[in-house]
């Protein structure tokens, strides 16, 4: 069942990898409130490792992370997270055990209408665009019962009209939750800045206060 007082914090938080690179360097960042918040840094600056760090992959070796929330990454290319070989049968991995097949079913389809693939239960994957594609990902997360979107660079191989759709998508899911729900969202595209409730600068490992969408556009410009 999805929480709604999930919250997700770093304290003090650092991570090296074991060639001696510092991924994050004493972070401290917090999140407690539904939203599409965005984290903007160039290549090496922390954000994969940071996504890591959330989801479970990896813990820290200082400091203290607190995540109640359930997160679901969603990753640039979505290739590499589909598995079978249609968008139903992909998404019934992502589905809790326990359900039988009526409310399987109904949750998937429930999940491909939320991100506007309506009637694609039965569709085959290799007939997706790749628009399609990175939605059929976010679904698995809705299937899932995330309730943190953790979205590495969803637009990067997407065209405007595609970037905008996920985008949109996104904003949706989060405003028409009936619980609390929240997405972090990894861009090098600055334009995005304007879509998010709040946005963070990663450098060598560090993350910086919050800004307004708007301020930290004109901040990095």
């Amino acid at each position: 069942m999805i929480k709604n007082d999930s919250q997700l914090t770093l304290e003090n938080v650092s991570f090296s990898w074991p060639s001696g690179v510092n991924a994050l360097d004493q972070c401290n960042f917090s999140i407690s409130k539904k939203g599409l918040w965005m984290i903007v840094g160039s290549n090496g600056s922390g954000k994969s490792t940071l996504f890591r760090l959330i989801s479970g992959m990896i813990t820290p070796q200082t400091g203290k992370l607190v995540c109640t929330f359930k997160p679901a990454l969603i990753f640039q290319n979505p290739e590499h997270q589909i598995l079978l070989p249609s968008c139903g049968s992909d998404l019934m991995l992502s589905a809790p055990r326990n359900l039988k097949r009526k409310e399987l079913h109904a949750r998937i389809k429930s999940a491909l209408a939320q991100v506007g693939l309506a009637g694609m239960f039965t569709r085959p994957i290799h007939t997706l665009s790749g628009g399609q594609k990175q939605r059929l990902a976010i679904a698995g997360a809705i299937v899932s019962e995330a309730n943190l979107l953790l979205l590495d660079e969803p637009t990067a191989l997407l065209d405007p009209e595609n970037q905008l759709s996920i985008l949109t998508i996104v904003q949706d899911l989060i405003q028409q939750s009936k619980h609390q729900m929240a997405a972090l969202w990894i861009t090098h595209r600055l334009e995005e800045l304007a879509y998010c409730d709040g946005g963070v600068l990663m450098k060598r490992g560090e993350i910086s206060k919050w800004y307004r969408g708007d301020e930290l556009m004109k901040k990095l410009k």
